[in-house]
């Protein structure tokens, strides 16, 4: 085993716990208070996850003025967000650990390669990495195999010679699996299967600081 893929978002920082904060803040500048209810339009699939849209949509549909409160709105949203990304308990420690130990390691995300580096310069993770794909670089968002291919290229790896750690059954886990990479299901992330029961990955893990035992004894 050569080559450590991982997932960003909510595998190495909670991202949807920052997206929250950000929307509890962007609707009192609003004069609202129902901060849940801007996040659920990030979750519908309209307008995507990262799009500012949900925003104007949110407002349009509160009738509140777009002009003049729609930028600032968005800049409060992403000003926010990124003041509230920080790594997990322990990924810290264990990319440092993987890093003693040689491991190679690259970022595949769905985030645009901008949003993606602002996010790991804040948490502090960027140079425990030699290689990011975002969905901009590799031209698809996962589970299309695209992504996981391109970072395979740019690290000079097989899948056989690869693991892939990741928070989403659908869109780390199983595509990694048609492609031979072995896999890490970051079960302290998902937020969004109901009962975190899937069992299809090769290890399961509830903390990063368990990760470096299962690369130990592949």
């Amino acid at each position: 085993m050569t080559t450590v893929l991982f997932d960003m978002d909510n595998t190495l920082f909670d991202l949807v716990g920052a997206q929250i904060s950000s929307c509890h803040k962007v609707v009192q500048y609003l004069g609202q208070d129902d901060g849940d209810e801007l996040f659920s339009y990030f979750l519908k699939p309209v307008h995507g996850f990262e799009s500012h849209e949900n925003i104007r949509q949110y407002m349009q549909e509160r009738d509140i003025p777009v002009d003049g409160n729609f930028t600032v709105a968005c800049t409060i949203y992403e000003n926010q967000k990124l003041a509230h990304i920080t790594p997990y308990a322990g990924v810290t420690e264990t990319l440092q650990t993987l890093r003693n130990q040689d491991f190679p390691m690259c970022i595949v995300t769905d985030a645009h390669s901008r949003d993606a580096t602002l996010r790991m310069e804040r948490s502090g993770l960027l140079p425990f990495f030699s290689g990011m794909v975002s969905w901009d670089m590799a031209g698809a968002k996962k589970p299309s195999p695209e992504p996981f291919l391109t970072a395979l290229g740019m690290m000079q790896a097989g899948p056989e010679g690869a693991v892939f750690i990741g928070d989403s059954p659908r869109r780390d886990i199983q595509p990694c699996t048609k492609l031979g990479i072995r896999t890490v299901y970051a079960r302290y992330g998902d937020r969004f299967s109901p009962t975190r029961e899937f069992r299809d990955a090769d290890f399961i893990i509830d903390a990063m600081d368990e990760l470096p035992a299962i690369l130990a004894a592949l």
